[in-house]
């Protein structure tokens, strides 16, 4: 079997499951580094190189309010779920409790 294989199929599984976790952190506002810090507390590690990018799509997408503040000296980045992005994640976290519940009885 290939060994790349798995980690091509894990990152596609992933990528989902990424979006609705970053969706559900940001109902309170953080900004990259706490976000990154935060998913990763709660056992989601997510690199840079794939945080930034899904938040300024996100951002593109209208689901996702930022601006730019000073804190500590440092300008900062914050986001937070805009009203369509709450709507959004209501109706993603819908689809996949479905799809839990029928990849459950599944396996």
């Amino acid at each position: 079997m290939d060994p790349n294989l798995f980690d091509s199929l894990r990152l596609e599984l992933r990528r989902g499951s990424l979006i609705v976790a970053v969706l559900a952190q940001l109902r309170a506002e953080h900004y990259g580094y706490t976000l990154r810090k935060a998913l990763a507390e709660l056992g989601l590690e997510i690199d840079e190189g794939t945080l930034y990018p899904l938040l300024r799509r996100l951002e593109t997408q209208d689901l996702l309010n930022s601006e730019w503040r000073e804190e500590g000296g440092r300008k900062k980045r914050f986001y937070k779920l805009s009203p369509d992005g709450r709507q959004m994640l209501k109706q993603l976290l819908a689809e996949w409790k479905t799809i839990n519940q029928s990849l459950n009885r599944i396996v």
